[in-house]
């Protein structure tokens, strides 16, 4: 009988015969982990669509965080009407990367980078 506490990890990514690295010409599941490039991508991409969705300044507030070592920025995104509320960590790159679209960065305003 195990103690209580301890469980098995189920979803644990291992190199072996499931691995793309293993095999190179495999195509990447959709199941197995993806790059930190990848999610990066994805996470601005859909904070890109909440922001463009939510239309209102109101309902984002971005402010920074730390100055250093790295300059981190907490951006909240909330939707009363919907009892949802995000909150993100970004870096100033990925922060700067989130506003090159000209929506977001006319919802947000020019000052965004400034606080």
């Amino acid at each position: 009988m195990r103690p209580p506490g301890s469980f098995k990890i189920a979803h644990r990514h291992r190199l072996g015969r499931n691995s793309t690295a293993a095999n190179p010409a495999v195509p990447p599941s959709p199941y197995l982990p993806s790059s930190d490039e990848d999610r990066s991508q994805r996470v601005l991409e859909s904070l890109r669509s909440e922001i463009l969705e939510g239309g209102e300044a109101g309902h984002l507030r971005i402010r920074r965080v730390f100055r250093s070592p790295r300059e981190i920025y907490r951006l909240e995104l909330e939707f009363p009407e919907r009892d949802y509320q995000r909150i993100t960590l970004l870096d100033r790159d990925a922060l700067e990367e989130l506003l090159e679209t000209d929506e977001v960065r006319a919802i947000v305003g020019t000052d965004a980078l400034g606080g």
